[in-house]
């Protein structure tokens, strides 16, 4: 049998609808602070939901130059800048002797609309001459993963997760497997997402997906609360840096935590409604715990998925309890969502990263609006309030349309 290696984390980076970088979010998340306010993107005065959690204040130029900002979509951009931070903050660097040990994998789940409607609108008002030729490469998805590579000389694995809103939750849990099994030693992985636009918010409000909370955006993102009435679109970025441990402590770095577990699976039962009894996310859940080799028990945290959608929240709770057992009654369990919105491809990302910051600070962040429990979600879901309390082990859950499940278990370093 092979040797598996230890894979630890050593940088992080954020782009929310809560700040730019990893401490403006982190403390915009612990004073329960809403991210969600009115579209400004676009006039969403006919739309049945006029509100998201938009990322204010993003200037691109800041770590794109100039006259590359306009060839790639925003999802791009936020990707390459949280990649950035991340890699500062980890200070890893490529170097081309050890450049094929090096890896990327950053997805998203829908990518490029923003450009994709814009230059669809070229395309019927001024006829197919006009079209840019860096249209294609500026919406595939791939190519935030490439871009980050290009920029840092990353020559090992290069992919790029498409699972709906699992994918940066798969993201990095591939990217764990990768460095466990020796095919790389340093990972540069997340999830990315902008698509609060006219076909993305238009789409979901055909399907009665998103929250209509218009009048009070603040308030319209509440996971588990009886009067909740849909999720809320956001945007941002969340990518993580990996290492196996032996290369981490061979040059010095400081280790956030270390990542036990990941589990992997599939509801089999429709397109956008998860499973009525949970089994897919509670398969998901038991196969991150039996692979990070913990008893159910030894989890302190959970950040859910959390969506703030009737039968998601609903089963997402059967399925811990399910898990957990008695023991779900004493875990505290989040849905930072309340905070950020649903970053879709994004959300496993950032909140991976906010899962490790949890075990730094031993701090659990709130879910916000939680004001009247729905009788069927009965856990401690450290309602309105930041909660000051040492975590061993975290939970990061992520559940997407097509049945899709990602778990990962993040443990605190201890040597």
């Amino acid at each position: 049998m092979p040797e598996f290696r230890r894979v630890v984390v050593t940088g992080l980076g954020l782009i929310t609808p809560l700040g730019i970088g990893v401490e403006p979010s982190w403390a915009g998340l612990l004073a329960g602070r809403s991210g969600i306010r009115r579209i400004t993107q676009f006039d969403a005065s006919a739309f049945a939901t006029q509100i998201a959690g938009e990322v204010d204040g993003f200037d691109p130029e800041a770590f794109i130059e100039p006259k590359e900002v306009k060839k790639v979509d925003r999802f791009i951009q936020f990707a390459i800048a949280a990649a950035e931070m991340a890699m500062k903050d980890s200070g890893v660097v490529i170097r081309e002797e050890s450049a094929d040990r090096a890896g990327v994998a950053v997805g998203a789940g829908m990518g490029g609309l923003p450009i994709i409607e814009k230059v669809h609108s070229v395309l019927s008002e001024r006829g197919p001459r006009r079209i840019t030729p860096f249209f294609i490469p500026s919406v595939l998805i791939n190519l935030a993963s490439g871009h980050i590579s290009i920029r840092y000389g990353a020559k090992g694995p290069n992919i790029a997760q498409v699972t709906a809103c699992a994918t940066g939750s798969h993201a990095i849990g591939d990217s764990f497997r990768i460095i466990e099994r020796g095919d790389a030693d340093v990972m540069i992985t997340g999830g990315t997402e902008s698509c609060i636009t006219p076909l993305g918010v238009g789409g979901f409000n055909a399907m009665k997906a998103l929250s209509t909370r218009n009048e009070e955006p603040e308030r319209a993102s509440r996971p588990f609360d009886r009067d909740r009435d849909g999720f809320v679109m956001g945007e941002g970025a969340g990518v993580m840096i990996l290492e196996s441990l032996d290369h981490a402590q061979a040059r010095g770095a400081r280790i956030y935590a270390e990542v036990i577990g990941y589990g992997l699976t599939s509801d089999a039962y429709h397109i956008t409604s998860p499973d009525p009894h949970g089994d897919g996310a509670a398969r998901c859940i038991r196969m991150a715990l039996k692979g990070a080799g913990i008893s159910p028990e030894a989890v302190d945290y959970v950040n859910a998925h959390g969506t703030s959608t009737k039968y998601g929240d609903e089963l997402e709770t059967l399925a811990i309890k399910s898990v957990f057992g008695e023991h779900a009654h004493r875990l505290v369990v989040s849905s930072t969502k309340s905070m950020t919105g649903h970053l879709l491809g994004a959300a496993g990302g950032i909140e991976a990263v906010i899962s490790v910051l949890a075990l730094r600070d031993a701090m659990i962040p709130p879910t916000i609006n939680l004001d009247n429990s729905d009788p069927e979600c009965d856990l401690d879901y450290a309602p309105n309030t930041a909660r000051e309390q040492e975590v061993a082990v975290a939970l990061s859950n992520s559940f997407g349309f097509g049945g899709t499940n990602a778990c990962i278990v993040f443990r605190k370093f201890t040597g």
